[in-house]
């Protein structure tokens, strides 16, 4: 086969393959999905080639792209950081895997999980009905939404407090997601929890830091944790 006809033969067919992209596009580390946008915009011009590469038609780092077998290295640009950034890099980088931070208990009363139900219209008896929930639920009391848990993660690891920024030196702090949450043990109504922050990995992403964080949610007089989520938090310099 012609190297020509070959190339239009690949080029047909990844056309008619795009769904193989979005796959790709769940499976990258959040800290490379800045990236995504670019990636798209050069996927057109790179799959032919790289189909030719694979069956040693050309070189990429060949200077004169003539037809070759040389293997190619690609060296990935590194990722040059604000002074401020590189700083809290150096310091975080240190505390990979320890417990950073306990926060103050909180009482979860029937109030506050009636307000939460009544703004998510999730108005579920065995959180919002303590007698129906005092008669069949198997906890005997209300129990507060899972979500409601959730919500509450900022506070708890006092990470919107203004006068306090857990990060002063950065210019923007955003809750880019979740990688994971389990609801382990239900929250009672009145009880009073906790929250432990472990940071689990910082990456230099562009203009900014990426922080990978686990949070256990403790119950007061409880052994198991109510929640356990692994948050991101980037931070922007």
């Amino acid at each position: 086969m012609k190297v020509v006809d070959f190339l239009k033969k690949k080029s047909e067919i990844l056309a008619q393959h795009q769904f193989d992209l979005i796959d790709l596009k769940e499976r990258i580390p959040p800290a490379l999905l800045d990236h995504w946008s670019e990636f798209l915009n050069k996927a057109n011009n790179i799959q032919i080639v790289n189909w030719a590469r694979e069956h040693q038609f050309i070189s990429i780092g060949s200077s004169n792209n003539k037809i070759s077998s040389n293997k190619t290295t690609v060296v990935a640009k590194p990722i040059v950081l604000p002074e401020e950034a590189q700083k809290l890099l150096t310091q975080l980088s240190k505390q990979i895997n320890e417990e950073i931070h306990i926060g103050e208990w909180m009482t979860i009363d029937q109030e506050r999980i009636n307000q939460f139900a009544q703004v998510t219209d999730d108005q579920q008896w065995i959180h919002t009905d303590p007698q129906r929930a005092k008669n069949e639920s198997p906890f005997k009391n209300t129990i507060a939404h899972g979500f409601l848990t959730l919500s509450l993660l900022p506070t708890l690891t006092d990470s919107v407090n203004p006068e306090e920024p857990a990060y002063p030196s950065a210019k923007m702090t955003v809750n880019y997601g979740l990688n994971e949450v389990r609801f382990l043990y239900p929250v009672k109504v009145n009880s009073r929890i906790r929250a432990h922050t472990t940071l689990k990995s910082v990456t230099p992403i562009k203009r900014g830091l990426e922080l990978v964080k686990e949070i256990r949610v403790e119950i007061e007089g409880t052994r198991r944790p109510a929640c356990i989520a692994q948050t991101v938090l980037r931070l922007y310099f």
